[in-house]
């Protein structure tokens, strides 16, 4: 390591102790279990994994939980980066050492993404237009909610429209991804094995 770089990582890390202290100590007194705020969530949570479960196409199922998959970890990333820089935060949290929100993260945004691509697939639509429109959802109408509620508040000039920009980012990436592998599996190189 160069010269300060222990130190530097040392502080780093008492500091990210206690930080997961002071989590703890928030969780377990503004967002525990027995919060209506962490009822909410665990009903975010629960309710669209069951829903997707009973309504998720079963011949396509590997392409749409790949498409999920990649809505839930690039809303993540996004999501965590933002609380992490103070754009935003959650008050209520169903897990206090997960920065982000795990209800929204992991399973509504991505359950309505995968259901509106299996929509768009099944009736033959537009998968970009009517995911502008989830998005367009989401960021003025859902998420209005969430503030006016208590579940969701914004820093540091951090807007509905930033929000907008990033389900969009979030749904093209995720799409972009899916399609990229969709087109290695229909060419794939021969192996070794196969020459």
């Amino acid at each position: 390591m160069r010269p300060g770089q222990s130190d530097a990582l040392s502080k780093i890390t008492a500091m990210t102790e206690q930080l997961s202290k002071l989590q703890m100590d928030y969780w377990q007194q503004y967002s525990n279990i027995e919060t209506w705020g962490f009822k909410i969530i665990l009903l975010i949570f629960v309710v669209p994994l069951v829903l997707l479960y009973f309504t998720i196409d079963r011949k396509h199922i590997l392409l749409l939980g790949f498409y999920g998959l990649n809505v839930h970890i690039w809303f993540s990333y996004i999501n965590i980066a933002g609380v992490k820089q103070g754009f935003y935060t959650y008050p209520f949290e169903l897990i206090p050492f997960i920065p982000g929100n795990l209800a929204l993260d992991a399973s509504l945004i991505p359950v309505l993404f995968i259901l509106v691509y299996q929509w768009t697939m099944r009736h033959r639509k537009n998968f970009y237009l009517y995911s502008i429109a989830l998005s367009l959802f989401l960021a003025f109408i859902f998420k209005p909610i969430l503030v006016y509620v208590g579940m969701f508040v914004m820093y540091k000039g951090t807007n509905y429209f930033i929000l907008f920009v990033l389900y969009c980012i979030i749904f093209l990436l995720s799409k972009l991804i899916t399609n990229l592998f969709l087109k290695m599996q229909e060419s794939p190189r021969a192996t070794k094995e196969e020459i």
